[in-house]
């Protein structure tokens, strides 16, 4: 059931981070890869790496800010293999400022790699994915799609933005057999926020409002992955499945921390014979 020998899987923005983990993921489940970033030489080392792992894999160009780009590349991944059953949209960037000092470029960076590229790359992929009447489309978003955080104001809403989008093309392709869901990592640390996880402080500030009190390992999305790109998740589609170690539960304590000190409430009530009972509030 969650075997993909013989399918093809495109994984956007696989030059580094959570990308060519889940890439990794996927080829050994059996897929073979079309690996993706805006420079082909930087993906030699992980293609060989993909290769060594028994797989066939190629690297090509693309930048998801570029419509013809995104065309090319899609056309060259069907000619490479004959088929596309797998997407992951990972490909993303990011601006860490606080809202009043986003500039008008942040925002169109942001957005147009984010929410736009993911959905012509989509798109371009659903149309050769429909003519088979087969497909799985893995869109990357992130706890940001269902909870707000400072400093990341067109971050969020990017990634809110792949939500909404993920409900409408699984409504738009589900009657094709392709299923369209989104995999939302929480807190993990990557290329984009390392900076973040040297500061001891702020790390234990984090892990304090995970219930599992730890940030994510890039290991914790390979079952995700490799199960909404199998047959396991075949009536599953316009969901999304967060990753985030339960801290989209809520980061607010509803209970005060216990105290080692009985309360007055719980002290044990003499029995008649040993003397008075001590009755509680």
């Amino acid at each position: 059931m969650f075997d993909l020998s013989g399918r093809v899987a495109i994984v956007t923005g696989t030059s580094r981070g959570l990308g060519q983990y889940m890439a990794r993921a996927l080829a050994r489940a059996g897929a073979d890869l079309v690996l993706t970033s805006r420079t082909r030489e930087s993906l030699q080392a992980f293609e060989a790496e993909i290769r060594g792992l028994g797989r066939r894999a190629v690297s090509l160009d693309l930048d998801v800010r570029n419509l013809e780009s995104i065309d090319r590349m899609v056309s060259e991944a069907e000619k490479a293999f004959g088929r596309l059953d797998i997407l992951v949209n990972n490909a993303g960037c990011n601006v860490r400022k606080p809202a009043l000092d986003v500039t008008w470029d942040d925002w169109n960076l942001i957005l147009d790699t984010n929410l736009r590229g993911s959905f012509f790359v989509a798109q371009a992929v659903a149309r050769r994915m429909i003519p088979c009447g087969y497909g799985r489309i893995i869109n990357i978003g992130s706890v940001t799609s269902v909870a707000g955080y400072a400093g990341l104001g067109p971050y969020g809403a990017s990634r809110g933005g792949i939500r909404q989008l993920t409900m409408s093309l699984a409504d738009d392709w589900g009657k094709h057999g392709v299923t369209v869901n989104c995999l939302a990592p929480g807190w993990f640390r990557t290329e984009q926020n390392k900076v973040l996880y040297e500061n001891k402080e702020w790390v234990e500030y984090l892990c304090d409002r995970i219930p599992m009190k730890r940030p994510g390992r890039p290991e914790d999305l390979d079952a995700a992955v490799v199960f909404l790109a199998s047959e396991g998740s075949s009536y599953v589609t316009g969901q999304t499945l967060l990753v985030d170690g339960g801290i989209s539960t809520g980061a607010t304590r509803a209970l005060v921390q216990p105290v080692q000190k009985t309360s007055t409430l719980h002290k044990t009530v003499r029995s008649s014979s040993g003397g008075k009972k001590r009755r509680g509030r």
